[in-house]
């Protein structure tokens, strides 16, 4: 019988079924034990994911269902991760949570970076069983050495809370600081507000503005309060 899938979060139905070729760049920082990651696919096959992608993106999910099947069967990390999807937000006729893990397994070690997030989402919100903490920060770790964003903020965020990992401030700080270089929003907010209060980094209010001011830029709400608030504080501080 086939594992029941759960009700899925938003956090998990954000993972769309799309092609990028940015899920399969180059990794920023890699483990020396790291698989080498596939190169964007090209020719047929590219048609074959276009193709079934305008399917999906049709609402004709059995003859998506069926594309992504048999670019799976081809050994398509895309095709497996999309089918895999399916199966996780129920699409698939008959979704089966084991099977989407084992297809993102699969992808994964076929160098698919947005497989290996989203293993960590899987495991962090027990879609296919009990949530698995220590599991899901794995995978983010992993996910995150590849260049993964959405991972590296999920990957702080472990450190940060001291979950399914030991708390570590200046990991945490790390993490969100790759992210917030990367343009992450929250991110900036988030390493901005370490600066400002020295945690896992050395207090420097100067840094700190720096971060608000790219969030601010960046759309954050909160942000412009705290620039202002620290140049007043900034001012205040003598020569």
């Amino acid at each position: 019988m086939p594992a029941a899938v759960l009700p899925v979060p938003a956090r998990v139905a954000a993972l769309v079924l799309a092609w990028a070729t940015s899920a399969c760049a180059a990794p920023q920082v890699a483990p020396a034990d790291a698989p080498a990651l596939s190169a964007a696919p090209s020719g047929p096959q590219r048609e074959e994911i276009d193709v079934a992608l305008a399917v999906y993106e049709a609402g004709s999910l059995q003859e998506a269902e069926r594309r992504f099947r048999a670019l799976a069967r081809k050994g398509s990390p895309v095709g497996r991760y999309n089918l895999a999807m399916m199966h996780v937000l129920g699409e698939a006729q008959r979704p089966d949570a084991d099977e989407a893990v084992r297809l993102l397994e699969q992808s994964a070690a076929q160098g698919f970076i947005r497989s290996e997030y989203a293993l960590g989402q899987v495991y962090e919100l027990g879609v296919a069983g009990p949530p698995d903490q220590p599991r899901a920060v794995a995978w983010y770790q992993r996910a995150a050495r590849h260049g993964h964003i959405d991972a590296q903020v999920s990957l702080g965020t472990a450190y940060y809370l001291g979950r399914g990992i030991g708390k570590d401030a200046a990991q945490a700080a790390q993490w969100y600081r790759a992210a917030a270089q990367a343009g992450d929003v929250g991110a900036q907010y988030l390493l901005a507000s370490m600066y400002e209060s020295g945690l896992g980094v050395e207090q420097d209010l100067r840094i700190a503005r720096y971060w608000y001011e790219a969030a601010a830029r960046n759309g954050d709400e909160a942000a412009p309060h705290k620039v202002r608030e620290l140049d007043q504080r900034l001012r205040e501080v003598p020569l």
